[in-house]
């Protein structure tokens, strides 16, 4: 099946899902490869069988060298003890997903591998290189661009929101999930990719270390019933991958040329993961 027929499939059987964002109605047909909302409105499945619901040309460091690196670096299982963790916080009865910040889609394919219960999945992303690469995978979910603050859903459509480290729109979150739907996000603990840190940056400098206090406070602000986990677990860098590891998260981007030279020829081992899951049953009320 070519990839815009199989995003066709999808979007025919979910069209509930989605909804006009001239309007804020919903689609309610598709004419060939056009969802069109109740008002006429229309946006076109690409060829990579993608939505693309911004109308403006959006500028991030997300390249695609950058992404390709994250993806050979997912790949080989970085992410896998979060991802399993996020599992964890998931109801184990099929769930309608909705991955915020999806990037190049590879911790939600995994995520959707070890569930294996029949999930409905959405993942979007501002980045139109970060969906492209996602498109490329062999998974049942549908990747779309768009934007995290006005998102392209029907009120109370997801039965769970999950984040992998990306930034919340709590109110658009409330929006789009169901009654008692559930949230989880993945934000980084003080010990994540510390030995990167430190081999970056100096003493003197504020990514020299990390806390994650703010996020957390905002998180539970929102939810005060919240629960948290910590997950920490040390992972072997395969040798090949050492510069794409480097080169994979925005740690690198605020560091002296000169530091991200020397990084390169200094290989380390094994790096350290430490984050928090947060979950929450999000409660329309509060």
């Amino acid at each position: 099946m070519k990839k815009i027929e199989k995003g066709r499939q999808f979007v025919t059987e979910h069209l509930t899902l989605f909804r006009c964002l001239v309007c804020d109605q919903p689609y309610d047909h598709l004419n060939e490869n056009s969802l069109v909302c109740v008002n006429g409105h229309q946006i076109d499945l690409n060829k990579r069988g993608s939505l693309v619901f911004l109308n403006h040309a959006v500028n991030t460091e997300y390249d695609d060298k950058m992404l390709a690196a994250r993806r050979r670096v997912l790949a080989a299982g970085l992410f896998d003890g979060i991802i399993d963790a996020v599992g964890r916080a998931l109801p184990d009865t099929p769930q309608t997903l909705l991955d915020v910040g999806t990037g190049e889609g590879t911790p939600l394919m995994r995520l959707l591998e070890r569930r294996q219960v029949g999930d409905t999945a959405v993942g979007f992303d501002i980045s139109k290189a970060g969906i492209n690469l996602a498109t490329q995978l062999t998974t049942d979910a549908f990747f779309t661009v768009a934007d995290l603050a006005q998102l392209p859903f029907n009120d109370q459509s997801f039965d769970s929101v999950i984040e992998f480290f990306s930034p919340s729109a709590y109110r658009e979150f409330n929006r789009v999930a169901k009654p008692n739907g559930h949230l989880v996000k993945v934000i980084p603990a003080s010990g994540y990719l510390k030995e990167l840190r430190e081999m970056l940056y100096p003493t003197t400098s504020e990514n020299h270390t990390y806390d994650n206090t703010r996020v957390r406070e905002l998180f539970a602000a929102h939810y005060p019933d919240m629960t948290s986990e910590h997950v920490t677990y040390s992972w072997t860098i395969p040798m090949d991958l050492w510069v794409d590891l480097l080169h994979m998260t925005p740690l690198h981007w605020g560091a002296r040329p000169e530091a991200q030279a020397a990084a390169e020829q200094k290989q380390l081992t094994q790096v350290t993961v430490d984050v928090l899951v947060l979950s929450t049953n999000i409660n329309k009320n509060i």
